[in-house]
């Protein structure tokens, strides 16, 4: 198994504990660094069970190909899984599943443990340099040296690829060497840079909104969240799933429209002005808040719309009115950027899913390869969709390897 992230680790299981002989090599010095940092340092190992139809719809790349692997391995398996090894799940109110402990060193030790049981050699600073096809079907792995010629050589029966996501050139030339094409690599599940001084002003404020690019026709609605840089949050984090080559091809700079009140209508904004012009009259508009939106949110939008800051309700003319309207519900900005490459948890892109058996997740083009994880063009969405396909699709191959070893 190359790679000891969450696929890996859970093939390489999977496949030890059906009576293979298994070695896992991780580049880094560590396993499983992305399942430690992930969730904020709690893990969401996975979202509360849906029928695999509703579940693999939350993929933008890779759902339709992981609707029969969710038939052998779905959510509510994964929760079986990690609870017969100790590892309790609960779910959130947004079903998001995450160990009892709110700590994702729990998750880690749980899948150090059980592959150390099952008798998985464990190898870190294993860089692989490359794979060799030999004539009778097995394959030589040429390590990296470490301080230079000899290299380590390591044969083998089957072979499973897990390296994760293919951001760098290397991660995903192992499959391309054996004859894999690659989708190309860009982000997902990115936050969007915004220069607004206003804006920046209210980090830290969260609120439900509606939030559109135009430019590519994409809409999502959902927890919004201001943050130093712009605007971040579960909206934001879909839209840019969804829209990952969309608006990789307009270089991350687009005009996004907020919509702050996406529950009211257009006559409803307006007969609540009227409404306030009687019962408040007396009082600034900026001083009272309408529609659930924080004050701070408030003021700003009041602002933002050109209304000065001593205006009295009862001297909100028609032309204000309609400006904090149009504000309210279509407030424009100009993104600049997206979060650094490095921040990002997720790549779009990888392993092209025509060529890969899903039934076995064995290449198609090269017998006894393997494949498991984002290394794959699969990416979901935020919620514990990409750990689940990370499970899913290391389940299926782990047990096809030990069949077929």
């Amino acid at each position: 198994m190359i790679g000891g992230g969450a696929a890996g680790f859970f093939a390489a299981i999977t496949a030890a504990e059906r009576g293979a002989s298994v070695t896992v090599l991780e580049k880094t010095a560590r396993f499983l660094d992305k399942v430690r940092i992930s969730g904020g340092g709690r893990c969401n190992v996975t979202h509360t069970d849906l029928d695999p139809r509703e579940f693999a719809r939350r993929y933008p790349r890779g759902g339709p190909a992981l609707l029969g692997p969710f038939h052998q391995f779905s959510a509510q398996d994964t929760q079986t899984w990690f609870a017969a090894r100790g590892v309790q799940l609960k779910t959130e109110a947004d079903g998001r599943m995450f160990p009892v402990t709110d700590s994702s060193q729990t998750v880690v030790d749980c899948l150090l443990n059980a592959a150390r049981r099952a008798g998985v050699s464990l190898r870190t600073d294993c860089g692989v340099e490359s794979v060799a096809r030999n004539p009778d079907g097995t394959f030589t792995i040429s390590l990296t040296a470490k301080s230079g010629p000899p290299r380590e050589s390591l044969p083998c029966d089957r072979l499973l690829l897990a390296t994760g996501g293919c951001r760098t050139p290397a991660g995903g030339q192992l499959a391309v060497r054996l004859g894999h094409s690659l989708a190309p690599p860009v982000p997902s599940l990115f936050t969007f840079q915004i220069e607004s001084p206003w804006l920046r002003s209210l980090a830290g404020v969260s609120t439900l909104a509606e939030i559109a690019v135009p430019a590519v026709k994409l809409r999502e609605r959902g927890p919004l969240l201001i943050t130093h840089w712009g605007l971040s949050g579960p909206a934001i984090l879909k839209i840019s799933a969804w829209g990952a080559r969309a608006l990789h091809g307009l270089n991350y700079q687009f005009p996004l429209e907020v919509n702050w009140v996406p529950d009211l209508a257009a006559e409803r904004i307006t007969a609540e002005f009227q409404a306030r012009r009687q019962s408040d009259g007396a009082r600034l508009v900026v001083n009272v808040p309408l529609f659930s939106l924080t004050s701070r949110l408030w003021e700003q939008l009041v602002l933002a719309a050109g209304v000065p800051r001593d205006t009295r309700w009862a001297i909100l003319d028609r032309t204000q009115s309609l400006a904090l309207a149009a504000q309210l519900t279509r407030t424009a900005f100009p993104v600049t950027g997206k979060s650094l490459n490095k921040d990002e948890f997720v790549t779009c892109g990888g392993v092209n899913l025509k060529e890969v058996n899903f039934k076995t997740m064995e290449s198609k083009l090269c017998p006894h390869l393997f494949f498991a994880g984002e290394l794959l063009d699969i990416d979901g969405l935020t919620g514990g969709f990409n750990f689940q396909a990370a499970w899913t699709t290391g389940f299926i191959a782990g047990s096809s390897l030990a069949v077929a070893a």
